[in-house]
């Protein structure tokens, strides 16, 4: 009888931990299945929100939209807030169910990674007031020289949206804090290397094109 006991002993440690671990489980799944709804809900009323405040034509005049459509997806600005939405509040639900089964180092995982997607946010936004004003002051600089009668405006509007869009993507870069550092200061190195080797390339090769252009936006005044 003592060795039947014995043999029963581990069985009946394992149905105990069992016992514990079964409504934890079903615990973590009701966790996960509320978050899933309300995942969805959330996303819907971001997608809603942001489109009765007219946010998708900011996005589309400010050229963020045209450019995911270029990359092949067929979803616009707001409906990725809205995906971000979404996936903020899968991972806090996730969080939640492991957090009941004790899996603390998913949690802790599932933390830095929650923490992370609101910066991405703030950055995404920094991007779409930044890309929106980079056109604009594109447009005015075009606009000026159109009216200036000078007939390199496009170039200069040009050079004047991209050259915001560099500080915009720079500040977002630096919002978001990946990498210590070392992706700003690589783009830093090759933005450094494109105009050093665009001013080589204007100074050796185009002398005569700048002297016309510095005449005849800064005409020497012959009364001197």
């Amino acid at each position: 009888m003592q060795n039947f006991d014995l043999i029963l002993e581990p069985l009946r440690t394992l149905m105990h931990q069992v016992g514990i671990f079964v409504p934890k489980l079903l615990l973590a799944a009701g966790v996960l299945l509320a978050g899933w709804l309300i995942a969805k809900a959330f996303r819907f009323s971001v997608v809603k929100a942001l489109r009765a405040l007219n946010f998708h034509v900011l996005t589309e005049r400010a050229g963020i939209d045209g450019f995911l459509q270029q990359g092949g997806t067929g979803r616009d600005t707001v409906d990725l807030f809205g995906w971000l939405g979404y996936a903020l509040v899968i991972l806090a639900s996730l969080i939640v169910a492991f957090n009941s089964l004790d899996l603390t180092q998913v949690t802790d995982l599932l933390g830095k990674v929650l923490l992370f997607v609101p910066r991405l946010l703030v950055a995404l936004l920094v991007v779409v007031f930044g890309s929106y004003f980079a056109r604009f002051a594109g447009n005015a600089v075009q606009s000026y020289c159109r009216d200036a009668e000078i007939s390199e405006g496009e170039v200069l509007g040009r050079i004047m949206q991209y050259g915001v869009m560099v500080f915009v993507v720079l500040l977002a870069i630096d919002h978001l804090d990946i990498g210590g550092g070392l992706i700003q200061q690589t783009f830093l190195i090759l933005l450094t290397g494109v105009v050093v080797a665009l001013a080589l390339a204007f100074g050796l090769g185009a002398r005569d094109r700048a002297a016309l252009l510095i005449e005849r936006w800064f005409p020497r005044d012959d009364r001197r």
